[in-house]
């Protein structure tokens, strides 16, 4: 059964998908079951993955880890997420990019997501 907001990954070609709907069904990619990332909460490492949320002055910024995470080709975060009152917003970004994101909003609840090409998914309540 596939899981609302759920990130599903194929480990056979990389393609990345997020469920709007839950249903029963499987999700299959390349011929085999994609798999469900969880969503891990604490770094149990030096490098620094969970995202750190700041309420600024015209919304929320998200910066990924208390040390800025590395932003390389081989290592780097693919986007971050901030889900506020039920609304989801998302900006990618790109080896060299800073690791965070700020989103204009206001909201009276929110939560994180980031999603490392190394590491997976990583989630932070606000």
């Amino acid at each position: 059964m596939a899981v609302q907001m759920g990130i599903y990954k194929c480990e056979i070609c990389g393609n990345i998908v997020e469920v709007l709907h839950e249903g029963a069904g499987d999700l299959v990619c390349c011929g085999q079951n994609m798999k469900l990332h969880d969503e891990q909460t604490a770094d149990s490492s030096t490098e620094k993955h969970v995202p750190v949320i700041e309420k600024v002055s015209d919304g929320y910024k998200v910066t990924v880890g208390s040390t800025l995470h590395p932003m390389k080709d081989e290592h780097y975060i693919e986007w971050i997420e901030l889900v506020a009152d039920g609304k989801a917003y998302r900006r990618f970004l790109k080896p060299g990019d800073e690791p965070s994101a700020t989103f204009c909003i206001e909201a009276s609840s929110v939560t994180a997501r980031e999603y490392c090409n190394v590491h997976g998914l990583w989630k932070a309540k606000g």
